[in-house]
């Protein structure tokens, strides 16, 4: 009997707000099906995240779980009933915690679907011993505890809000890992280092300094740095605007103001080349 051809799917789980490739041999499964998997953490329900590929783009060297099944009614019922249960579930965390003096702030309880085990994601400054909670939360739900620590960045990954721009933040919505973010991407696009304005929900860097940060490297290429002294036309300047988008700049000395092209400051101007070095790009804040 001809083996059925294997395809590779991404799995996002609602808490999380992540995806994972796993594979399968249903060549039914489109985006929105509720399946169940194995997970390291255990069986969970996840959500098909896009289209079935005949190819997985990662690496052989990595294992690739499979699809166990469709989800059907009994065990989206029982996943359904787990959200409502680790809500309880997590207040007794928070409650527990505190009766013990432990500075953890307890933000997502987890079920897996067969509730063998219950996951409890915190936020705390320092390290947290946990031991004793542990013996204590085994007692109340009799099942395995996992406790797990996490940064401000996940916290507003998994809790979701609106950004500045009006939509769903970018954690939330579409970030699997989060990269780094430079202060130096915000002096490439020449934006007012305003940290304030520049930081997200989470209180770090906006993720999406980082879209247009090699368009704008690109595009300052041979440029003069702002507040740069520049010669035009024989006349000593200092650049005090530039737009690289609109290609313009201005330029001002104690008794004048120009405004020009790039292109004119380029042929006609004489100055040092903005030449930063990648280390610097490269500094996180």
């Amino acid at each position: 009997m001809e083996d059925k051809p294997i395809y590779y799917v991404s799995i996002r789980f609602e808490l999380t707000n992540k995806s994972y490739t796993f594979q399968t041999e249903d060549a039914d499964l489109k985006p929105g099906d509720l399946v169940v998997v194995e997970t390291q953490r255990g069986l969970e329900l996840g959500r098909v995240n896009n289209e079935l590929k005949r190819d997985s783009g990662l690496s052989d060297e990595i294992t690739i779980k499979p699809v166990l099944h469709r989800a059907d009614e009994k065990e989206i019922a029982i996943y359904e009933q787990n959200k409502l249960d680790a809500k309880e579930a997590m207040a007794v965390c928070q409650k527990e915690a505190d009766d013990l003096n432990l500075d953890m702030h307890v933000i997502s309880a987890e079920y897996t679907l067969d509730r063998m085990k219950i996951t409890f994601t915190y936020l705390a400054d320092g390290r947290v011993d946990f031991r004793e909670l542990l013996k204590v939360l085994a007692a109340i739900f009799h099942c395995r505890i996992d406790l797990r620590q996490v940064g401000a960045r996940d916290k507003s990954k998994m809790v979701s809000g609106i950004g500045v721009c009006g939509r769903e933040l970018c954690c939330a919505r579409f970030i699997s890992e989060f990269d780094r973010v430079s202060i130096n991407m915000a002096k490439n696009q020449l934006l007012a280092l305003n940290v304030s304005k520049l930081s997200g929900h989470c209180g770090s860097l906006m993720c999406c300094l980082k879209y247009e940060d090699e368009a704008y490297k690109e595009l300052r290429k041979g440029l003069p740095k702002l507040n740069a002294q520049v010669e035009y036309e024989g006349v000593k300047y200092r650049v005090t605007g530039m737009n690289v988008i609109a290609r313009t700049c201005k330029l001002e000395n104690k008794e004048s103001a120009l405004y020009l092209s790039l292109e004119d400051l380029m042929n006609k101007g004489k100055f040092k080349v903005n030449d930063k070095s990648k280390k610097e790009d490269e500094k996180a804040e």
